[in-house]
């Protein structure tokens, strides 16, 4: 008896052993599953920083030609004011020269 004792304590604590070995398995498994998707996070988590910061270097550049088209065309706007006041200095100069010339046939006449 104290020998089939033994034998079914040995049994017993070889499947214990067993037992142990596969939850442990399994922890290092389950372990390793999780620093793959950790990794695979930060990696994404790095990607989304430097495509930020490209989207960000993109909005300063683009600021940068917005503010430069503004500056042209405020200075467009003062060119087309002084080309409308020489136009009308020249319409005014026709008009003049116009009359000129009538008074000057009605003279010669």
């Amino acid at each position: 008896r104290s020998k089939m004792a033994a034998g079914g304590a040995g049994d017993a604590q070889a499947r214990f052993g067993h037992s142990v070995k596969g939850l442990l398995t399994e922890k290092v498994t389950s372990c390793g599953t999780d620093v793959i998707a950790l990794t695979k996070q930060v990696l994404k988590g790095s990607r989304s920083a430097e495509l930020l910061g490209q989207a960000a270097r993109n909005m300063v550049m683009q600021e940068d030609a917005i503010l430069h088209s503004e500056d042209s065309l405020r200075k467009m706007a003062i060119i087309t004011t002084h080309l409308q006041y020489q136009q009308e200095a020249i319409q005014k100069n026709v008009e003049r020269s116009s009359n000129l010339q009538d008074q000057l046939s009605h003279l010669l006449k």
